[in-house]
């Protein structure tokens, strides 16, 4: 029986590569649900060919042409985060990939959650934002989160089949466009610089986050909530050829790591397929081609956002979801030119220090820290 999937995001990277896996194995994979934030164009291409039960496009004034463009096919067009919301939940649904960028996934992952879905998770925003939350909501629906992440994947892939104590979560870390830039002329850094990453084609939002490192505070945040590992035994270690995507050490010493080509089609098809595996590599690796393969530790003067999002952590509450947020204004501002790269991990400071902060929070409480997060950004930014 096919796997009926719910594709959020599907005109970004990842979703145009699980679009990729889905069009690999139709005899596994149905797409029932395709949406997307602005871009409607390449979604009704999408749809024209996966013909989905429905289509959502975020953006609301965006309907008309894409219902237009569509009149001819049997496809329902839906418009607004709502609707997003609302359609993860239908009975049509087995899997919901959500690739969505930024907060925007909480609610959405939320709503999945509660009706029971499987969710392979590319959106990291959900656990950094409301890992607390979203986890203890997974375990009371018994709701599966798988995750796509290159770096949650390889850990994950460790540890199948392991039941020996963690000592150590390694998170491997490229350094991003910026790695050879030295630390005094960061200052200077242009757009067209910080999206030129060395081994990874993503977003632009990701781009930047990855060389600020914001993305791999993250992620150690994201492993956190994902294998229940205190941060104090969490490190990130500097791998420039992203060959090894992270590794898992035990209490014996033994060290275990899942290694590959720098590709994100083979963690998406192994969070659809768990615990089966695709019948052939995108990408075949070849050792003889990576001869040389080197470790170093992440300079943390150069790349202050990782202490930072290690802090919000071990603060726990609202903490990540405050950072989260003033990131993601900071982040848009310095791709519209409007302010400078080291003002994106000024803002995230400044929010931090500035902002309410709230234990034990509900949904409406990270709604709040959010909002007031892009607010002390913009003040921050002066814009």
């Amino acid at each position: 029986m096919k796997q009926r999937i719910a594709l959020l995001g599907s005109t970004g990277s990842i979703g145009v590569q699980t679009l990729d896996v889905v069009r690999g194995n139709p005899e596994l994979f149905e797409i029932t649900t395709l949406t997307a934030h602005r871009n409607w164009e390449l979604l009704a291409r999408q749809a024209a060919e996966f013909l989905p039960d429905s289509v959502v496009i975020a953006d609301e004034s965006l309907r008309d042409p894409l219902v237009r463009v569509l009149s001819d096919k049997p496809i329902k067009v839906y418009a607004g985060a709502e609707a997003i919301r609302q359609i993860v939940t239908a009975a049509t649904v087995d899997v919901v990939v959500n690739a969505l960028v930024g907060y925007a996934g909480l609610l959405p992952t939320v709503a999945a959650i509660e009706a029971g879905k499987k969710i392979a998770l590319a959106n990291k925003e959900t656990l950094v934002v409301g890992g607390d939350y979203v986890m203890r909501l997974a375990a009371e629906h018994h709701a599966p989160i798988v995750p796509i992440d290159s770096e949650h994947s390889a850990i994950f892939q460790c540890l199948v089949g392991e039941t020996a104590p963690i000592r150590r979560l390694i998170i491997t870390c490229s350094g991003g466009a910026l790695r050879d830039v030295p630390r005094e002329a960061l200052d200077t850094v242009t757009v067209e610089q910080a999206l030129q990453h060395p081994q990874w084609h993503m977003g632009a939002k990701i781009t930047i986050d990855s060389a600020t490192l914001v993305n791999k505070g993250f992620e150690v945040i994201e492993a956190h909530w994902l294998f229940g590992v205190p941060v104090e035994r969490i490190s990130v270690l500097l791998h420039p050829q992203s060959v090894v995507h992270s590794m898992v050490e035990f209490e014996d010493g033994a060290i275990k790591a899942q290694l590959g080509t720098p590709d994100m089609h083979l963690p998406i098809s192994y969070a659809l397929l768990f615990p089966q595996r695709a019948r052939h590599a995108h990408e075949r690796f070849s050792f003889a081609e990576h001869p040389t393969l080197t470790f170093a530790e992440v300079d943390r003067l150069k790349y202050p956002a990782l202490d930072m999002a290690y802090d919000t952590l071990r603060r726990g509450g609202t903490a990540s979801c405050t950072m989260n947020g003033a990131n993601e204004v900071a982040v848009a501002a310095f791709l519209a030119r409007k302010c400078r790269y080291p003002d994106i991990v000024g803002a995230i400071a400044h929010a931090l220090e500035h902002a309410a902060f709230e234990a034990r929070p509900t949904l409406d409480d990270y709604a709040a820290a959010d909002a007031e997060a892009r607010r002390l950004a913009l003040e921050y930014l002066n814009i």
